[in-house]
């Protein structure tokens, strides 16, 4: 009882902190190396500014998304801890969202039905899902054909760096202090192998170093059979 309690209080607080993180200025994070944006918040407003009819988004935490998103589409909500509930609900309708679901679920089973979702966000969230390719696999069935998949991640550094050893080497501790989250994943890798039609991303780094790489894009599900992912730049 004392660890339920325990695990209670640390999702509360963490959905408190992440609220709070809401109010961050997404265009004072600067963009490293990257080609065609110079901030988080011009990066956001054009991967999620132009989606239509209806969004599945993985993970919303308290809804630091929430305010790139066209008004009028039909917003669903995957988040695991029920204390970020309310600070979604309360951010969507600071927002002007009106069409929203929200669910109590993983990435790894997702409570809609095959070939509904029109576009599937995750931005930070594939660092901390327990089963990564059972995951891509979920985002691949509940997307319609031709549907896309669009992310935004933190990743493992180059192996052999400075920076991948530090990521490797506070792995544990890291989990445990930032809900699951793995600053060692080769996320670009498993993309590359689920099957999407093409995986389409730019890399850039961040002034944190520990979880300084990331990767941006859309992957596409396939419209009908056949088809290879492929690694490109991120259109501008």
């Amino acid at each position: 009882m004392k660890f339920t309690n325990l695990s209670q209080i640390q999702k509360r607080l963490f959905a408190w902190g992440m609220s709070k993180a809401n109010s961050t200025d997404q265009n004072a994070i600067a963009l490293i190396n990257c080609a065609s944006y110079s901030t988080m918040g011009e990066l956001k407003q054009v991967l999620l500014g132009s989606l239509q009819g209806k969004v599945l988004e993985i993970g919303p935490g308290a809804g630091a998304n929430l305010s790139y998103y066209p008004k009028d589409i039909d917003w669903i909500g995957v988040e695991p801890n029920p204390f970020m509930h309310q600070y979604l609900e309360q951010e969507a309708d600071r927002q002007g969202l009106k069409n929203i679901l929200l669910y109590r679920g993983s990435a790894e089973e997702l409570p809609v039905k095959d070939n509904s979702i029109d576009s599937a966000v995750s931005t930070h969230v594939l660092c901390s899902v327990n089963n990564l390719e059972r995951s891509l696999a979920e985002i691949k069935r509940i997307l319609k054909p031709g549907g896309s998949f669009i992310f935004m991640e933190h990743v493992a550094a180059d192996c052999c760096t400075w920076t991948r050893r530090i990521q490797d080497s506070i792995e544990p501790v890291w989990k445990v202090a930032f809900d699951n989250c793995h600053p060692n994943r080769t996320t670009w890798i498993a993309l590359e192998n689920a099957g999407f039609e093409s995986v389409n991303y730019q890399q850039f780094r961040i002034s944190f170093p520990i979880v300084s790489p990331h990767i941006a894009g859309v992957a596409k599900k396939l419209q009908s059979t056949g088809g290879r992912a492929s690694k490109l730049s991120f259109p501008g």
